[in-house]
């Protein structure tokens, strides 16, 4: 993609009254655009990278049998009282609007309700289960804060992932190997080595719940970590989850964190709540026991910001990134030749590229680039035409080196 041909322009500066490091880099830099608080538009970059955070989940869900489809926003009221959660005491987010015939309906926040009432037109017997769904969809919450950016929306990408099962055991069996897979997630992404599983409370969705906590100095949340066990616990539940993992306080670490991921074991609460059943072995009908694994795309996309960005802007990633290397023209007619040439033959190796082919000085360039935060910058200018080489410089590192053309093939491949 040429820079010339983005819409976007970068900016010095960010709304006045947005305080959110990550939400002010992302702004200035071009990847979203601020509608209200907690409301923002991706940009072709900013959806780029969500689409790259999306699809090392999808990946790793579908590792665990998981099968993607696509829920409706639109929820009836009826399906939700069934369980309580409609009532605003027991679930205070929602966005609730009228049809034209004056129908009541809410905008979905979550959708455990919704997947069982469609499963139970498809499983009928134990022989149906299990079975696995998720989606990525726009979430609607009305939350009283919405001062972190990207990190706590009112609207906001996420993926849901819904599990029925015929036993406790074998909901037991696959929702570990969901943490597992959630953990795969966060190591791909880069927040792997901070992020924790944690012990938590369930909220409104059940009585305790295990959170993905990463260490993030913009995080709403306290932790208590323990390194060396490899043990987290939400200050929340603290006391609580002392006496159940029976651990020393004193060995705890006190932390912020942000949460990037939460998941649910309901065992058959919903299916009895819900009266929907499934044929057993012995013919009689049962409960189906349910879980939920959630993963915030927008809020991991801020989080990654908030703990890489450094004084001069974003740094991404390279597997979340919306390119792997920022191409710089410098100088006359010969640099402009040279650029475009290799800008084609990266293109052709499969390497996605942001080309800076603007009529603009270099350290406009420079700072564009850093403030892009892609992982990789290739310079092409007359200087170094001469000896046929191109300077390469790791975002993350500062790192510069000069290269030949077969080098720096080498090393971006």
């Amino acid at each position: 993609m040429r820079i010339s041909q983005l819409f976007t322009k970068t900016s010095k500066s960010a709304p006045a009254d947005e305080v959110a490091k990550n939400a002010q880099l992302l702004i200035r830099a071009g990847y979203v655009y601020k509608v209200m608080a907690g409301v923002y538009a991706y940009t072709p970059l900013g959806l780029r990278v969500l689409e790259n955070i999306k699809q090392v989940v999808r990946e790793e869900m579908n590792v665990v049998n998981g099968q993607e489809l696509i829920m409706t926003n639109l929820q009836p009221k009826e399906t939700w009282q069934t369980t309580g959660r409609w009532d605003d005491d027991v679930v205070d987010v929602w966005f609730k609007t009228q049809l034209k015939d004056e129908t009541e309906i809410g905008l979905a926040w979550s959708h455990e309700e919704a997947i069982m009432e469609m499963m139970q037109q498809f499983v009928k017997s134990y022989k149906d289960l299990p079975t696995s769904v998720y989606q990525f969809q726009t979430k609607l919450r009305n939350e009283l804060r919405a001062k972190s950016g990207i990190m706590r929306g009112r609207e906001f990408v996420m993926k849901d992932m819904y599990s029925l099962h015929a036993s406790a055991d074998d909901l037991d069996t696959y929702y570990n190997s969901v943490i597992e897979a959630y953990k795969r997630v966060y190591a791909r992404l880069g927040l792997g080595d901070d992020t924790y599983v944690t012990f938590a409370s369930g909220g409104a969705f059940t009585k305790f719940s295990h959170e993905f906590q990463t260490i993030c100095d913009a995080g709403e949340d306290i932790l208590y970590v323990h390194r060396e066990k490899n043990i987290a616990v939400n200050e929340e539940v603290l006391e609580d989850a002392i006496a159940e993992l029976g651990i020393d306080r004193n060995e705890l670490e006190k932390v912020k964190s942000a949460e990037v991921g939460n998941i649910f074991n309901f065992g058959s609460e919903k299916s009895e709540q819900m009266n929907i059943t499934v044929t057993s072995k012995k013919g009689q009908q049962q409960p189906i026991y349910l879980a939920s694994y959630g993963i915030g795309i927008t809020r991991v996309m801020g989080v990654i910001v908030e703990k890489f960005a450094d004084e001069k802007g974003i740094v991404w990633p390279e597997s979340v990134a919306p390119a792997k290397v920022y191409l710089v023209r410098i100088g006359g007619e010969a640099s402009i030749a040279k650029a475009d040439e290799l800008y084609a033959d990266l293109k052709t190796a499969g390497i996605e590229v942001l080309y800076d082919d603007r009529d603009e000085r270099p350290g406009a360039k420079f700072a564009d680039a850093e403030l892009m935060g892609i992982p990789y910058r290739v310079t092409v200018s007359d200087r170094l035409l001469e000896s046929d080489s191109y300077e390469y410089t790791v975002r993350s590192s500062g790192e510069t080196q000069i290269l030949t053309r077969e080098q720096l093939h080498d090393i971006i491949n």
